[in-house]
C-alpha cells in the first residue's frame, strides 16, 4: 500500500499572505503612478509581494525554466504530427540551444532544467543529471491500458516534489513550467476533460505542430476511449494519472503541489501544464494561487483548465510550440511587473506622516 497520502497537501499549502498583498495595495496607492494606471502590471506586482510575503516587492533575480520530458503510447495512433517515441529529439534540441525555448532563455539569461520522466530512448543517450529521475521507458496507450502501474504513478509524482525541493532550496526564486513530449497533449486533454466533466470533442486541440482533420478525429476517439477509463478513478488523483496521465504528468502534478507548499512561484505554460495544475487543483484547493498563466497556447482544453482555476493567460500571442516558450515570454512581464511595484517612489508627504507644520509645503509638493 502507498505511503503517499495527497491529503497533507491540503494542510501543507496555504495561500500567499493576504495581510502583506494589502500592505502592497496600500503602497500602490500613494505611488507617484495613479491607481490603475498600470493596469493588470499592479495585479501582478501584489500577487507576487503576497507570494514573496514582502514589501515592497523583491526582484526576481534567479529564474529557472523546469520542463517534464516523456513519450506517450498514445502517439503510436498517429494523434501527434511527430513520430511516437521522438521526443527525445526535441530534448537534445533543447539542450544544444536549438528550440525557441532555448533562444529565448539565452535572450533571458535564464537556465533551463529538463527532467527525463519517460522518454522512449536509451538513457545513455542523455546527460545523467537529465535522465536521473526517469521512471520508466515510455508510458502506456491510454486508450486500452493504464498509463503507469500505480507503484511508478508515485515514484513519478514523489520525483516531482523532490525537483521542486531542489529547485526552492537552490535558491530559485520563480520558475517557467512547461514539457517536452510527444503525444503529451492527448492525455492532458484527458484530465481536463474528465475533471470537468466535458465531452471529448470540447477538449481536443491540433496539439504543438498541428494536426490535420483525420489526426484530429484519431485524437477525439482516444481521448473519448480513455475518458471511459478515466472516470471510475476520478475520486484518486494519484490512480487518474495512472490510468490515463503519463510518468511526466504525474511529475508535473507533484512537482506544482511541492512548488505551492514551499511557496515558490510557477508560471504555467500550455494544456500539459494546466492538466496537471487542474489535478493539482482537486488535490489542494489553495494550490493555484501560487500559479499564474503564462499565455494562452489556442487549446481548448488549457482555456477549460484555465477557466476553471480562475486563471487568466498573461499573453495571447498564440503560440503552440510548448516547450514552455510562451510561458518564458511572460518573465519579462512578471520581473517589469515587480520593479514598478518596488522603485516607483511614493507620492511627497505620503511615506510617512508630515511633521507639524510642514502639512503645506508637503502638500505643495504633491499638487
Amino acid at each position: 500500500m502507498s505511503s503517499l497520502n495527497l491529503d497533507d497537501f491540503t494542510d501543507l499549502i496555504e495561500r500567499p499572505d493576504g495581510g502583506v498583498r494589502r500592505d502592497a495595495e496600500d503602497r500602490r496607492e500613494r505611488r507617484v503612478v495613479p491607481p490603475g494606471a498600470l493596469g493588470r502590471l499592479d495585479d501582478l506586482g501584489e500577487w507576487l509581494a503576497a507570494a514573496q510575503g514582502a514589501v515592497p516587492v523583491r526582484p526576481v533575480e534567479q529564474p529557472r525554466v523546469v520542463l517534464f520530458a516523456g513519450d506517450h503510447g498514445v502517439a503510436g495512433l498517429g494523434v501527434s504530427a511527430r513520430p511516437a517515441g521522438s521526443a527525445v529529439h526535441l530534448v537534445r534540441a533543447v539542450l544544444e540551444g536549438g528550440r525557441p525555448v532555448s533562444v529565448l532563455a539565452r535572450r533571458l539569461g535564464v537556465p533551463v532544467r529538463v527532467v527525463d520522466m519517460a522518454l522512449d530512448c536509451d538513457p545513455g543517450a542523455l546527460p545523467g543529471d537529465v535522465v536521473r529521475h526517469r521512471v520508466r521507458r515510455g508510458s502506456g496507450r491510454i486508450d486500452v491500458e493504464d498509463a503507469l502501474t500505480p507503484q511508478e504513478a508515485e515514484a513519478a509524482f514523489r520525483a516531482g516534489v523532490a525537483v521542486a525541493d531542489e529547485e526552492a532550496d537552490s535558491g530559485t526564486d520563480l520558475v517557467v513550467l512547461g514539457d517536452v513530449s510527444v503525444g503529451g497533449t492527448t492525455p492532458a486533454a484527458v484530465l481536463v476533460a474528465a475533471l470537468c466533466g466535458t465531452d471529448a470533442s470540447v477538449v481536443t486541440g491540433r496539439g504543438g505542430e498541428a494536426i490535420d482533420d483525420l489526426a484530429w478525429m484519431r485524437k477525439c476517439a482516444a481521448i473519448r476511449d480513455a475518458l471511459r477509463r478515466a472516470r471510475p478513478v476520478l475520486g484518486d488523483q494519484l490512480q487518474l494519472l495512472a490510468a490515463v496521465g503519463g510518468a511526466d504528468l504525474a511529475a508535473m502534478t507533484g512537482f506544482l503541489l511541492q512548488c505551492a507548499v514551499r511557496k515558490l512561484p510557477v508560471i504555467l505554460d500550455g494544456v500539459v501544464s494546466a492538466a496537471c495544475a487542474l489535478v493539482g487543483q482537486r488535490v489542494a484547493f489553495r494550490a493555484p494561487d501560487w500559479w499564474l498563466a503564462g499565455h494562452g497556447s489556442g487549446e481548448p482544453g488549457q482555456a477549460k483548465a484555465l477557466d476553471r482555476m480562475a486563471l487568466e493567460p498573461l499573453l495571447e500571442q498564440g503560440l503552440t510550440v510548448g516547450e514552455g516558450a510562451g510561458a518564458l515570454l511572460a518573465l519579462p512581464l512578471v520581473q517589469s511587473a515587480a520593479a514598478l511595484a518596488a522603485e516607483l517612489p511614493e507620492r511627497a508627504g505620503e511615506a510617512t506622516e508630515p511633521e507639524k507644520g510642514e502639512a503645506g509645503e508637503a502638500d505643495g509638493a504633491a499638487e
